[in-house]
């Protein structure tokens, strides 16, 4: 097992769920790489979700399942843990998103970069990649 890790955003959890490209680059490298998330990123994922399944007309239950069984592998961070870190993260990002704050801290807590879609994170202090370069990071 590696010492690698990564903090993964709300969108790509719900990547995970929504198509099948992320969900396998989690599962197949979760023997080498650590995986987390703040538990706001589920809360989002399963906030935001249902939305999404309806306009594409797929069933929320199967898909939930699919969050659900994320958490055997991406591993959710207590805010515990990274809330002694939040007028710094804040002070990074709160410009751009202050909602992101949880994901930047627990990145900055752990030391290790955040996996996102979201360009708010970019210049926060933090290495961050993006679904089509991870892999880089996974085979480094």
């Amino acid at each position: 097992m590696s010492d690698k890790a990564i903090v993964l955003d709300a969108n790509i959890m719900i990547r995970a769920v929504l198509g099948k490209r992320v969900r396998e680059l989690i599962f197949e490298n979760a023997s080498r790489v650590k995986f987390f998330a703040p538990e706001v990123a589920y809360d989002d994922a399963r906030k935001y979700l249902p939305g999404l399944l309806e306009k594409r007309g797929v069933k929320s239950t199967a898909a939930m399942k699919v969050l659900d069984s994320l958490e055997a592998v991406v591993r959710p961070i207590d805010l515990d843990l990274y809330v002694g870190l939040q007028q710094q993260a804040l002070q990074r990002i709160a410009v751009r998103d202050a909602d992101d704050w949880p994901v930047l801290a627990c990145a900055m807590a752990i030391g290790c970069p955040v996996w996102t879609e979201d360009a708010d994170f970019f210049g926060a202090g933090v290495a961050t990649w993006t679904t089509d370069r991870v892999e880089l990071y996974f085979a480094r």
